[in-house]
């Protein structure tokens, strides 16, 4: 596999983090085990450790010495960064102490929707002189969704994330919906409404909104729907505005994307290797405090 040979030389540098741990050992975390197990040491990365809320998930598949049985502990494995791809909860629990260590990788941004959280990582960030980095995961055009927003050029954001009513893991109010039409609606309004009742289906959403700052978790527009036809993908459509020109006409943007996913699965395919290169990326950037998207 060549996909991180050209980063060997970027690794060199004594400000990248070389000492990394991995919190979460679902299949994206599986991933990113493999990845640095197998691609690691060439690119100048150590894995450190991995912890999973049920640590026998880890059984014949994590070497014991690597496994770390108390989060509150890896501050002894002296980890550079921490990569988090478990649950919002995780992030809103343990991300301020994590930040005292090691930079942090968020892998959940949906937990970023509640403000008490979002404010203990940044006083955290400049606190210990760590950044939060926060995986783009399925958002497509990242990049310039943040460049029109930091014109002044973004009017509205809208994000659709559409699957299988399997691949939903859902809480509150939402998980008593039932999907008895070919597709449903589940939600349609402001980001931040939808993230504490889909934590794990609405990353996408927040990364979008964290990308927007000028519209934020209030403004930005998640609609989650349930397909009967989508069972092997999930389908993400990214639909932004600009304010009108002279001629009245607005500059408009959609994006439409398929990613495959497997039967009733949280993450899709290609998220996955999106995740992976975010990884690379933000080591690739400084340690500077405050919350970057990578």
């Amino acid at each position: 596999m060549q996909e991180g040979r050209g980063w060997a030389r970027v690794m060199a540098s004594d400000r990248v983090p070389r000492r990394v741990g991995v919190v979460g050992y679902g299949r994206l975390g599986q991933s990113l085990v493999s990845h640095l197990l197998t691609q690691g040491p060439e690119l100048g990365l150590e894995l450190v450790f991995v912890w999973n809320r049920d640590p026998g998930r880890m059984a014949g598949s994590v070497p014991p010495s690597l496994q770390l049985q108390n989060l509150a502990a890896l501050g002894e494995r002296h980890p550079d960064l921490v990569v988090e791809v478990a649950h919002p909860q995780i992030i809103q629990e343990s991300g301020a102490q994590i930040l005292r260590h090691a930079n942090l990788l968020v892998g959940s941004p949906s937990a970023l929707a509640d403000q008490a959280t979002e404010q203990r990582l940044l006083e955290a960030s400049h606190r210990w002189d760590h950044a939060v980095f926060v995986a783009r995961g399925a958002l497509w055009g990242t990049e310039d969704i943040t460049r029109l927003d930091a014109a002044g050029g973004l009017q509205s954001l809208r994000v659709t994330m559409a699957t299988h009513p399997d691949g939903f893991r859902l809480e509150g109010p939402l998980a008593a919906v039932r999907s008895t039409e070919h597709r449903t609606v589940l939600y349609e309004g402001p980001v931040r409404g939808l993230c504490p009742f889909a934590p794990r289906n609405s990353n996408t959403m927040a990364a979008a909104a964290l990308a927007a700052p000028s519209l934020g978790f209030d403004r930005v527009v998640g609609v989650l729907v349930a397909d009967l036809s989508l069972a092997d993908m999930h389908v993400v459509d990214v639909e932004l505005t600009g304010p009108p020109g002279p001629t009245g006409r607005s500059f408009a943007v959609h994006t439409h994307r398929e990613n495959p996913a497997e039967p009733g699965a949280v993450t899709g395919s290609a998220t996955v290797t999106a995740f992976w290169r975010s990884l690379l990326g933000c080591c690739q950037l400084p340690s500077r405090p405050g919350i970057h998207l990578c």
